[in-house]
């Protein structure tokens, strides 16, 4: 006997939880045949919001947490992701990838994850510094989370694209609130299963789907955000970002990378582009 196929209908991952988007609507996901393959949350500004204030209620805390107990976090996260490979391979090559390009973007997707566990406790060192002043005061700068960040996600490469600037983000003790790729969005929320299996903190790591074109300018203008990061390469975007950001000062990254595999695509800056540099003089005697 025939039977009809239960296809999934993948949820946003907002605050430790996966809800429905509030609006009530979904859009298809379309595989090359023509034929559906799964329905996706479309997100709306209240989704947003609701991401965004499980961000900043997460930070602080996740701020303090030691650069060990960060670096354990983002690898434990990759031992989960391992232990599922051959569900992401899957559907990877579901969403049109080959087998080969889809075995190289799990793998490399949780070797990242190693990458950034191992400069958890390292990139402090190089980036902060001992400044020579010609006063009788010693000057330290170090480095601080910017906070929440917003991030649209790469387009293509949906797994390794969200991973490759969602771990330095988080593992500099940032939040984050991410916007998956549009096209190929199964893997983003799957994921989202990883890190909810994993130790990482409620409301870290916040996942949404759904359209940029909708989105973009509320990520872009919300004062409670601090920075947000686009990957692409439409200027009306990087125009929209770059002026609504303007309201509060946000920070704004822009990556218009088109491969995620290449070894450029993982250091240390990743995490540097999103730390304030704090400067404190401290008097001695003399």
């Amino acid at each position: 006997m025939n039977r009809l196929d239960i296809h999934k209908t993948y949820k946003l991952y907002i605050g430790g939880k996966f809800p429905r988007t509030e609006s009530g609507r979904y859009y298809p996901i379309i595989n090359g045949k023509g034929n559906l393959i799964a329905n996706m949350c479309l997100a709306s500004r209240k989704d947003f919001r609701n991401a965004v204030v499980a961000a900043r209620k997460a930070q602080s805390s996740w701020a303090k947490t030691s650069a060990l107990n960060k670096g354990q976090v983002l690898y434990r996260i990759a031992e989960m992701l391992e232990g599922r490979k051959e569900q992401f391979i899957a559907e990877l090559i579901t969403q049109g990838e080959s087998v080969k390009n889809a075995k190289a973007e799990v793998s490399t997707s949780i070797d990242r994850l190693v990458y950034y566990a191992g400069w958890s406790d390292k990139y402090q060192q190089i980036f902060s510094s001992i400044n020579p002043v010609s006063s009788s005061h010693f000057n330290f700068s170090n480095l601080e989370p910017v906070g929440v960040v917003s991030i649209i996600a790469p387009e293509k490469q949906g797994l390794l694209g969200l991973v490759s600037v969602m771990a330095p983000a988080i593992v500099g003790g940032n939040t984050v609130i991410i916007l998956a790729s549009e096209t190929e969005p199964l893997t983003s929320i799957s994921f989202a299963e990883v890190l909810h299996s994993s130790d990482v903190p409620v409301g870290v790591v916040n996942i949404l789907t759904g359209k940029r074109e909708e989105l973009i300018s509320h990520m872009a203008s919300h004062m409670e955000v601090n920075a947000i990061l686009y990957c692409g390469k439409e200027e009306k975007y990087i125009e929209t970002i770059s002026k609504l950001a303007s309201n509060n000062l946000k920070r704004t990254i822009f990556y218009k990378k088109d491969d995620w595999t290449n070894p450029e695509c993982e250091s240390p800056y990743f995490i540097e582009k999103m730390q304030e540099v704090k400067t404190t003089w401290h008097p001695i005697l003399v």
